[in-house]
């Protein structure tokens, strides 16, 4: 490691930056520093342990932190658009999925954001995998959201389902046809090749997750306004919703489910648009149920930190499996400037909840995390 000052700065070249006065240089431009001169040899060295005891925190997998609520970047430095998204893990890479936001985008068109990552930390842009002009002539106030991605191991192909809604022939309010949409990929950062819209078993269909059980079967899960909260089986070939397998009678949103520990946990938001609220959860051992009374995740005064669930996302690591609740903190009014909730989920017994958001570091290697006090 090589450290120079320049006019009242250090700046040094090596393995790691680290924020405040310090500056990444490569060794092509160190040299351009024609008036650098040497630290004294007790800075250096003091500059030189700490930065390399930083740099040998971060290399035990627990030197990245999330910070819940806060602008998330990504690999060019703008903020991470993937709103009401799934993650999508293929061999040692996650994949991150969600309605692109950002501002000046053609607004005839809809988009999706796709992002990779090795930690679930630091994440880089891969494609806008969707870039939709209307499909079916559903109008210009036609609605995509909430996209999922599965990867299908018998045809090879990654298939995209999302909420389809909007105006019923121009009429009613936006949220009128109640539909999943169907897109396939060969790539799972590729561009995506809409199929179709229907509504999964005849029902209404408007906010939708995903769940893939231990056993690889996957499941949609899908908000049926008039009944409720319904987990269906997927085709062999993902292109269609094949079975009912449960529905609960509770009016919920945002649904998500995970598999943890020999019990099912299911969890979705109240419909309350917009705005937060307090976010519920059930249990079951068999995904066809019985399913117990929904009970808070958080406070109930906290209206769930302002967040809205999208996503459980499970990492096995070789010392234990954390479940991380994904999290969207809407701003409607500025929704490319919308936030996201990650937090560790404290799950035991039977019972779930969602610590106080801080920040807090993930070693996906070893599913250990580390919660900032």
């Amino acid at each position: 490691m090589n450290i120079y000052a320049n006019k009242n700065r250090y700046y040094f070249e090596g393995p790691m930056s680290h924020q405040g006065n310090y500056q990444l240089v490569s060794k092509s431009n160190a040299s351009s520093f024609h008036r650098s001169r040497p630290i004294r040899k007790a800075a250096l060295i003091f500059l030189a342990v700490v930065l390399m005891g930083i740099a040998a925190f971060s290399a035990r997998g627990l030197g990245q932190t999330i910070r819940p609520g806060e602008v998330w970047l990504d690999d060019r430095g703008q903020p991470i658009q993937a709103h009401g998204g799934g993650v999508l893990k293929q061999g040692n890479t996650y994949f991150w999925f969600g309605e692109e936001r950002e501002q000046g985008l053609d607004p005839t068109k809809r988009y999706v954001g796709c992002y990779s990552s090795k930690d679930l930390v630091h994440w880089k842009f891969r494609n806008l995998v969707i870039q939709l002009s209307d499909p079916e002539n559903f109008g210009p106030r036609w609605i995509l959201e909430r996209p999922k991605v599965f990867y299908n191991a018998k045809t090879k192909k990654y298939v995209m389902y999302m909420h389809i809604d909007g105006p019923v022939n121009g009429n009613g309010g936006g949220y009128a046809l109640a539909r999943v949409g169907v897109a396939t990929s060969d790539k799972v950062d590729g561009d995506y090749h809409y199929i179709r819209s229907f509504r999964p078993l005849g029902h209404e269909s408007r906010d939708i997750g995903q769940f893939v059980d231990d056993d690889g079967t996957a499941y949609l899960i899908f908000e049926d306004r008039p009944f409720g909260f319904r987990i269906a089986k997927l085709s062999d070939d993902y292109l269609d919703v094949e079975k009912e397998v449960a529905l609960i009678p509770m009016h919920l949103e945002g649904g998500a489910i995970v598999h943890y520990q020999g019990l099912y946990y299911a969890i979705g938001s109240e419909l309350t648009s917009w705005s937060p609220n307090p976010n519920k959860y059930a249990t079951a051992t068999s995904l066809s149920g019985p399913w117990t009374e929904f009970k808070d995740i958080a406070p109930p005064e906290t209206k769930t930190y302002g967040a809205q669930s999208t996503m459980m996302l499970k990492v096995v690591g070789s010392k234990t499996t954390t479940v991380i609740f994904m999290g969207d903190i809407w701003k409607p009014k500025t929704l490319w400037d919308s936030r996201y909730l990650w937090m560790p989920l404290t799950i035991s017994d039977g019972k779930l909840s969602l610590p106080t958001p801080r920040p807090w570091k993930l070693n996906v290697k070893t599913g250990e995390v580390e919660v900032a006090q």
